[in-house]
């Protein structure tokens, strides 16, 4: 008989502690319901996503995660030039709204492609700060002592494309500040140098490498996996959102400029298929085992593909921005990116230096 009397059931509220602080997202479980004032952003294997407003009941299909994020605004302290710490940017941003025009959100891209289970502000923030000392390094974006009200607008205009293409946030403000009084400069030192070693070792492989112990290279090895794993999933899901941003940018109407579009797009195209069909890490055959010193060398030329790929999207920033005469200028570059990725994709499939020298013989 019908209990018409019964309580439903009712999903407990997810743990959320810390959202919007210091976290911008954390995992929801299925069937719960998106707290006030959050959003839901669900991705599946296959990097589609979709995004669930407050209120509504999170139904997760089968391969999906979902992830419950605040939108913000978020505050922090960026340090725009590594040499001086005490140069510093407090920023105010927040996580954009839906485009109705945009088939796929920007940030959701981000977490459906490098988001964690739990996306941390703090290394949020370290990645935006990365982003940005890349570009002032490379000289694409320019911010000089004693800057003008004029340079000052330049760099807020590059600096806020920048950070919405590349992660799709707002910048709601952004002042400049002195960090000395809150930065340790010896400790920020130190840190540097104990973290020389291990970037030497993760960017040329040593001419005399030392053996070391069984747990340091299962460690070695299950680190080469996981770096690995994430830069191909980086590779295979925001490489076409790169190819459509470069589709659908205004070009002058120059012949010699379309043919070099249309190829650069060919590469490209190439490329995806070369990351679309990228063999094992472990493998250098069908049944054979790869060397865990040339699973090492797979992962490196995976991250320097990586790297390029985090080029390509403050490239495409900078072309939303550029004035006609400067888009022939920026397609060179994007014809340099584009062979860094061949090239690195070239070598992350290559078999193996002693499996080819075996099938040479």
């Amino acid at each position: 008989m019908l209990n018409l009397f019964k309580r439903p059931f009712r999903q407990p509220p997810p743990d959320l502690a810390g959202l919007g602080a210091a976290f911008i997202a954390l995992p929801l479980a299925k069937g719960c319901t998106v707290p006030a004032g959050n959003l839901a952003v669900l991705a599946n294997r296959e990097g589609h996503t979709r995004r669930l407003s407050e209120g509504a009941r999170v139904a997760i299909l089968d391969g999906e995660t979902a992830w419950c994020v605040h939108p913000g605004p978020y505050g922090c302290e960026l340090a725009p030039f590594a040499a001086a710490p005490e140069i510093g940017l407090r920023v105010r941003f927040a996580i954009d709204a839906p485009d109705p025009r945009e088939v796929q959100q920007r940030f959701d891209l981000f977490l459906a492609s490098e988001g964690e289970e739990r996306v941390a502000l703090d290394a949020f923030v370290a990645a935006l700060q990365a982003a940005l000392q890349r570009e002032l390094a490379q000289g694409n974006l320019e911010l000089p002592p004693c800057t003008s009200f004029e340079e000052w607008n330049a760099f807020r205009t590059g600096f806020n494309q920048l950070l919405y293409t590349r992660f799709g946030v707002m910048v709601d403000d952004c002042v400049p500040v002195d960090l000395g009084a809150s930065r340790d400069l010896a400790a920020l030192l130190a840190a540097r140098l104990a973290a020389q070693p291990i970037l030497q070792a993760t960017s040329q492989p040593a001419l005399q490498p030392v053996s070391p112990s069984a747990s340091a290279a299962q460690q070695d090895a299950f680190d080469a996996v996981r770096e690995d794993a994430k830069a191909l999933r980086r590779l295979f899901l925001e490489l076409p959102g790169v190819m459509c941003g470069l589709r659908l940018a205004v070009l002058p109407a120059d012949c010699a400029i379309f043919r070099r579009h249309q190829e650069l797009l060919r590469r490209l195209d190439l490329v995806s298929l070369s990351v679309g069909t990228m063999p094992a890490l472990a493998l250098a055959a069908p049944g054979q085992p790869l060397a865990a010193a040339e699973q090492r060398r797979r992962a490196r030329h995976s991250m320097r593909a990586v790297a390029a790929l985090d080029e390509a999207w403050a490239l495409l920033a900078r072309m939303k921005l550029a004035a006609a005469p400067m888009l022939p200028v920026l397609l060179e570059e994007a014809d340099r990116i584009a062979a860094n990725l061949a090239c690195d994709c070239a070598a992350r499939r290559e078999p193996g230096r002693e499996s080819a020298m075996g099938d040479a013989a």
